[in-house]
């Protein structure tokens, strides 16, 4: 039977197209980076889109939906070979999942010259395609542990095609059940497999530097009850984000949460930013939990959109960038470790957030802090493509032989 292995080094076209986190952390970076790079003068009112998206949902989409479901891909495509035990698409079947994706970023860029149901269809062919590549091989794997991973992401496509619809309909998207639906799917993602990595990947650190204090291990019944707590918080957070029952439901979902992550021994990773780094991204679900339980239930203190920030800036922007440095070093080979450009482009990850939640805080500054967290997002990433894009974009020699 063909390996993995075998399958790679047999492919004889583009390195990119060797195993899904290629193609997608790749574009990905680039996406974040552009999207940020046209977002800023949006925001001011010096650019305009052909879009047919008001300004704010075309930043909200294309940064969850577009972004969000980029790393996803490369992430799944490259992880369930290795939960199932069958073969991982490459080649020019990956490069036709690529396209796909890239031809959705551009439908929805010119989309004011175009019929919502074609750019809907342009947009959700990708998410279509791969959720039923996912789910082909989950099903033919017998894995069944991992449909929640299917259905988690099938409820993302939902929120995406429940976002063009309001866009059709004239409603302000970044707002809407659509937007709501598919963060809440970018969340629970987080919670369910990070919460298997994060305290996996610190106890094998910790084991290795003969640690006598290891995490608890994942999946215990507190960690259940913590991911039914936030899934029915986030539920709430969908359908009725602003009643009370809401906010003290995302309260206690943030409390449970950010015990969880003190039972996974993260202060004795400081050595190790690769994977203290898991832990920080991780802290962002508890933290926005909370931002939002505060705003609605004593609305005015950080706003909305800034609550929301810790979510979709934080929890999914930096567990993401954590995850695609890790998974490109240890899938080209490279030693564990992250090096001081590494550590870099975390930090500029993190303080374009904190600078993004404070303009929430401080309206009157909002100007200059939106033009602080754009350049600081654009660093984290574009410092991301220039570092890692070469691992990304050619094999080890070993591997070219």
């Amino acid at each position: 039977m063909t390996s993995t292995s075998e399958q790679m080094r047999a492919w004889t076209g583009p390195a990119l197209l060797t195993l899904g986190f290629r193609p997608f952390f790749f574009g990905a970076a680039v996406w974040a980076v552009l999207a940020m790079v046209l977002w800023v003068p949006m925001l001011s009112g010096h650019l305009m889109l052909p879009t047919a998206f008001d300004p704010v949902s075309w930043h909200a989409h294309e940064f969850l939906f577009g972004y969000l479901g980029a790393v996803v891909a490369g992430f799944l495509l490259t992880a369930v070979p290795n939960w199932t035990g069958r073969l991982p698409i490459v080649g020019w079947r990956l490069g036709m999942l690529a396209l796909l994706w890239l031809v959705g970023r551009v439908g929805v860029a010119i989309s004011a010259g175009l019929p919502a149901g074609l750019v809907a269809a342009l947009d959700l062919a990708f998410p279509v395609v791969f959720a039923l590549a996912i789910g082909r091989e989950i099903v033919a794997g017998k894995n069944w542990r991992n449909l929640i991973v299917l259905a988690m992401l099938c409820v993302f496509l939902v929120g995406n095609a429940l976002f063009h619809w309001e866009v059709a309909r004239g409603d302000y998207a970044a707002q809407g059940y659509g937007m709501r639906l598919g963060l809440g799917a970018g969340v629970m993602m987080i919670a369910v497999i990070g919460g298997r990595v994060v305290p996996s990947f610190t106890r094998n650190w910790l084991v290795k530097r003969r640690s006598t204090s290891l995490p608890v291990p994942p999946m215990q019944r507190f960690d259940k009850a913590a991911l039914v707590a936030l899934l029915v918080a986030l539920s709430l957070w969908v359908f009725v984000p602003l009643a009370a029952l809401t906010g003290v439901a995302l309260a206690l979902a943030g409390v449970l949460h950010l015990l969880r992550l003190t039972r996974w021994s993260g202060h004795r990773t400081l050595a190790e930013p690769l994977v203290t780094v898991l832990h920080a991204g991780y802290a962002f679900v508890p933290l926005g939990a909370l931002a939002l339980a505060a705003e609605i239930l004593l609305p005015g203190a950080i706003g909305m959109a800034g609550a929301q920030h810790f979510w979709m800036a934080g929890a999914i922007g930096l567990m993401t960038l954590a995850v695609m440095t890790r998974a490109t070093l240890g899938h080209t080979g490279r030693a564990l470790t992250a090096g001081a450009g590494t550590v870099a482009i975390y930090l500029a990850l993190i303080l374009s957030v904190l600078a993004r939640v404070a303009a929430g805080v401080w309206p009157e500054l909002s100007g200059p802090l939106h033009m602080m967290a754009g350049l600081f997002w654009t660093l984290a990433f574009g410092g991301f493509a220039v570092i890692y894009g070469a691992l990304l974009l050619r094999l080890p020699a070993a591997k070219r032989v």
